[in-house]
């Protein structure tokens, strides 16, 4: 499980390495384009069944911490998907169970029909 560390606050909001590397791409590329958005998510049972909102913008400190040591391989789909919400009046709705495709690291090969067009 990852962390998000979000302003001053020294207690993480904990969600799966590969749910967070996810929202890291996404955040990053709009919080450089100075683009504020709105991030959410249900709480678990342990913090309540409510949900939580993080307005999201240049100037608040954002820190990603990770258990795994490597990078991993990006979902194009779910990036463009997640980057999309993000973008919409109701922001960006993060789920800790999504099931996010792993994609190998290798580009796949172009058939010739492909390359030729």
């Amino acid at each position: 499980m990852g962390s998000l560390y979000y302003g001053n606050v020294d207690e993480p909001i904990v969600m799966p390495d590969r749910v967070l590397a996810h929202l890291a791409a996404v955040a990053t590329t709009k919080l450089r384009r100075s683009e504020s958005f709105v991030v959410s998510w249900k709480g678990t049972e342990a913090d309540g069944q409510g949900r939580t909102t993080l307005w999201l913008q240049p100037a608040i400190p954002l820190r990603f911490v990770y258990d795994q040591a490597e990078a991993m391989p990006l979902n194009p789909a779910t990036l463009r998907e997640m980057a999309d919400q993000a973008t919409s009046n109701g922001g960006l709705i993060l789920d800790a169970d999504i099931d996010i495709p792993e994609i190998s690291a290798a580009r796949p090969q172009r058939a010739r029909s492909e390359v030729a067009a």
